[in-house]
């Protein structure tokens, strides 16, 4: 098979989101303000967490910063030391490997269910599996399945589908959704794997055409989150916002953005 890998380098890695649960601190306000939590999240998770965070801290006071990346990663970075209090992943792997590595405080629970889509921006595509090997359709974003959990549901899609080998020169890799949403939204792809929860926040929502992909086509993407160890970090503040996901708001707010969610959790 001739695959074309053509992954961008682009790096989102640090991309700090600043402000998104709070106001950026200021020296010179009260050194009583409650401690800011750092959040690594998984590119899928961006809109949401912004109306998470913004929730959190109207209920809690407590502010919030994020980075936002793939899930192997942000991974990497924690292994090597970043300053992150929470890890909220697109998959279930990566939270345990980091407990594993004795990096968490517990095990990785499930905060939600990812559902995955196909998007087009072009005028004139309304996006099917069945076109994809067609010749209007020249390039394919997905996220790269090597560190994207959702790049792996894409792949197993296409495989499911006989599609993988008809397609393979076409595909386009991102390094993290929000990288692949880039190509999808540029038009610099014709379609592109992506999370529900992107084509439903209200950034994107009503924006190209888009269909949901029969959960039956890939295995469940189970998203993990869990609280990292850090000496002096913030670490009640941590684990509020931990128990907050599994809250009746938290748990609206990801319903809203498509995501899956059950009283087990």
């Amino acid at each position: 098979m001739n695959k074309v890998n053509r992954t961008y380098g682009l790096s989102l890695l640090w991309l700090l989101l600043l402000g998104a649960c709070g106001n950026t601190p200021d020296e010179h306000q009260d050194k009583d303000k409650p401690v800011a939590i750092t959040i690594a999240v998984a590119a899928n998770m961006q809109f949401a967490m912004e109306a998470l965070t913004e929730t959190f801290t109207q209920m809690s006071g407590i502010r919030c910063e994020t980075a936002i990346s793939s899930s192997g990663k942000l991974t990497a970075q924690i292994k090597e030391g970043a300053p992150f209090d929470l890890f909220i992943s697109a998959d279930m792997k990566y939270p345990r490997e980091i407990f594993k590595s004795g990096l968490a405080v517990a095990s990785p629970k499930v905060y939600a269910y990812g559902k995955l889509v196909l998007w087009s921006m072009k005028e004139g595509i309304n996006p099917t599996l069945d076109l994809l090997p067609d010749d209007q359709i020249r390039h394919i974003a997905i996220a790269n399945p090597k560190v994207a959990p959702y790049g792996v549901a894409a792949v197993e899609t296409l495989k499911n589908h006989q599609l993988l080998d008809k397609v393979a020169d076409k595909l386009v890799y991102g390094e993290s959704i929000a990288q692949t949403n880039q190509f999808i939204i540029t038009g610099s792809t014709e379609a592109g794997f992506t999370a529900m929860s992107v084509v439903l926040s209200p950034q994107m929502e009503g924006k190209g055409k888009w269909i949901a992909i029969g959960e039956a086509d890939y295995p469940p993407i189970e998203q993990g989150v869990v609280v990292i160890k850090r000496e002096d970090g913030p670490m009640a503040e941590a684990e509020k916002f931990y128990d907050f996901l599994a809250s009746e708001e938290a748990r609206a707010i990801l319903e809203s953005f498509g995501y899956g969610v059950d009283d087990n959790m």
